[in-house]
């Protein structure tokens, strides 16, 4: 059979969950005009490809998407392809240039434009209407857009402009409705979330804004992702550690600790203060999660600071750890210090440092053999369950495995006692859970 009258719309999601965050707005918003949305590329008739713009693979990965889609529309299977998002704000010019055959570009702040483009009316008072495309049971909570920060290396600022908070009011208000819609864990995002506040209120509000969220009746779990290290605000560990929803866990990305290539990289923040920080966050929150992101190959990472990172991993021992390898971006302050360090000896030391980090995973996981474990389920996999315990983020972290005879259901949480564990994973049975001897 052949396609409706009616034209259906497929948004294509690249890059980071703030991403996903500004595709679910803007397929509401379409929804909300009696805009038909599509899961399934063979259905569609219009392709919106919600590009990343981050570091270079993610840029070739939107690259990529685009190309496939126009060849589509060359095939006839679609009528037009769209592109909007990070990448498309900072290489405008380029790409109306080098592919024409997309209808057209949008900007990353151009949601409106997108929406009179589609024939539909962007509606203000549907500000925080979500179509959710992660499990009903979570969904990512961005609280602010852009960032102030001065990082070297970094070109959110140039796609994603200034720091702009939401109202505590609004986010609240959002958080609501995501949990009217059975979401059961919030997970906070923006671009540097410590420093939430500062713009809207002329000061860090972030505690105030988790207390508000964890108090939400129906939130089981709260994350925080994105904790910038510089002047961060330490009342937030008392709300953590003290509010029973917000889960013992925090995204901390420090990219580095080398003195001289902080200093180069602009991060605000020296190696003391960082060790510092890791060991107070530590301490008032017991047990808590820490996860961090490294960037290896630095224009003036030199063996000496290497190491140095090295020996940092092996000494702190985050729970959590993700490597970039360094990516040159136009614009940015350290563009002009070229990119001297050969692809091949950045995948060196992004392989050491993961092989470090493999170990302390691995030694972290065998201590939770012989444990009891809160598991919120979130898919099942030819009949096993796969879920996480608080340490873990959506999509990013470890998982846990669990062979279970009774009927178990996603976005349920469920006590796990654990049996036996790998680098990543956990495996475990529910708790009490009665098995019965095979027949022999």
């Amino acid at each position: 059979m052949g396609k409706s009258s009616k034209q259906k719309v497929h948004v294509i999601t690249m890059g980071c969950a703030k991403n996903v965050v500004d595709s679910e707005k803007l397929m509401a918003q379409l929804k909300l005009n009696d805009i038909e949305i599509t899961a399934n590329l063979d259905d569609a008739d219009i392709a919106v490809i919600n590009t990343c713009g981050f570091i270079e693979a993610a840029k070739q990965e939107s690259i990529d998407m685009i190309i496939e889609n126009v060849r589509l529309k060359a095939s006839g299977k679609l009528k037009k392809v769209y592109a909007m998002g990070c990448l498309t704000e900072r290489y405008m010019v380029d790409l109306q240039k080098e592919i024409p055959e997309v209808d057209r570009f949008f900007g990353s702040n151009e949601m409106p434009n997108v929406l009179k483009e589609l024939g539909a009316d962007y509606k203000y008072e549907l500000l925080g209407e979500r179509m959710l495309t992660t499990p009903k049971h979570f969904a990512y909570l961005k609280i602010s857009e852009g960032c102030d920060n001065p990082c070297s290396f970094c070109a959110i600022p140039i796609m994603r402009g200034k720091h702009l908070g939401r109202p505590i009011e609004m986010i609240v208000d959002e958080a609501k409705r995501l949990v009217e819609q059975g979401v059961k864990e919030l997970v906070v995002i923006g671009q540097d979330t410590t420093y939430y506040g500062l713009d809207t209120y002329g000061e860090r509000r972030l505690p105030q804004l988790l207390q508000a969220l964890a108090d939400i009746d129906g939130v089981e779990w709260l994350r925080l992702m994105y904790a910038y290290p510089a002047k961060f605000p330490k009342d937030v560990l008392d709300v953590i550690a003290g509010h029973p929803h917000i889960c013992k866990y925090m995204d901390m990305p420090v990219q580095h600790v080398s003195d001289p290539v902080l200093k180069s990289m602009r991060r605000g923040i020296s190696k003391r203060v960082l060790h510092e920080l890791i060991d107070e966050v530590r301490e008032r929150v017991p047990g808590i999660s820490l996860r961090t992101t490294l960037i290896l190959g630095y224009p003036n990472e030199g063996e000496k600071e290497f190491v140095e990172l090295l020996d940092f991993v092996n000494e702190v021992k985050f729970d959590r750890l993700g490597v970039f390898t360094y990516s040159l971006e136009e614009g940015t302050t350290a563009y002009d210090l070229g990119d001297p360090i050969p692809a091949e000896e950045k995948e060196r030391r992004r392989a050491a440092i993961m092989e470090a980090q493999q170990a302390i995973a691995e030694e972290n996981n065998q201590l939770l053999i012989n444990t009891t474990q809160r598991v919120l389920i979130d898919r099942i996999d030819d009949g096993i369950y796969v879920g996480r315990t608080e340490r873990d983020a959506p999509e990013i972290d470890n998982e846990v495995f669990v062979d279970a005879i009774q009927r178990l259901s996603v976005g349920e949480f469920i006590d796990v006692d654990i049996e036996d564990a790998t680098q990543y994973d956990l495996f475990g049975r529910p708790k009490n859970e009665q098995r019965v001897p095979a027949t022999p």
